[in-house]
């Protein structure tokens, strides 16, 4: 994943889970509207981080849930320490 993607916000963004532990989620597709510590949520539809894969639909770019299991602040902060 690109450490450049993390840096940005995701809110406003457009994209698609393209894999999931409950395989009906598979396909949701539309804009970040909000994003929590856990949570991410795409067009009113609620999703656990940890549970999906998705792709930013602009950019390509993949995002495995997993890895940004932290709250966006604490996430940006986080990259840019590594950055340094």
């Amino acid at each position: 994943m690109n450490k450049k993607l993390l840096m940005h916000e995701l809110i406003g963004k457009n994209a698609k889970v393209i894999d999931a532990k409950n395989k009906k989620l598979i396909g949701i597709e539309g804009k970040i509207t909000d994003e929590t510590k856990n949570i991410l949520t795409i067009d009113n539809k609620k999703l656990i981080k940890e549970q999906i894969t998705f792709i930013l639909t602009n950019s390509g770019e993949t995002i495995e849930g997993n890895q940004i299991t932290l709250r966006p602040e604490d996430r940006l902060k986080k990259v840019k320490k590594v950055s340094k």
